[in-house]
């Protein structure tokens, strides 16, 4: 599993921005997409579904959820340095009210 998760990792790409390597008609999959994506049945009368079309279409998915929860992960951390910027704000605001408090 770590090497499933190392190598969609390795994959990940921005999905928007300047440094985005992907074309302009790629669009992320959807929801929908996966729950109503069908595979075509293998050759020769064979039972089951085409192993190589199956992987090609999990690596897209877990390529796209890895750029998801980097994003989150990201997003994450950067409201945990907003938060922790707006506490030292507000304990400098509170200091020096309470210096402003026993000046007078």
């Amino acid at each position: 599993m770590r090497v499933f998760f190392r190598r969609a990792r390795n994959r990940q790409r921005s999905v928007s921005g300047p440094t985005c390597y992907r074309s302009a008609a790629y669009h992320p999959l959807r929801p929908w997409q996966v729950r109503e994506r069908g595979f075509r049945p293998t050759p020769l009368g064979r039972r089951g579904l085409d192993p190589q079309e199956v992987r090609d279409f999990l690596d897209r998915v877990a390529s796209d959820l890895a750029v998801v929860y980097e994003a989150l992960a990201q997003s994450r951390r950067e409201t945990d340095r907003v938060k922790d910027a707006l506490r030292r704000w507000q304990s400098q605001q509170a200091r020096a009210r309470n210096e402003r408090g026993s000046d007078r």
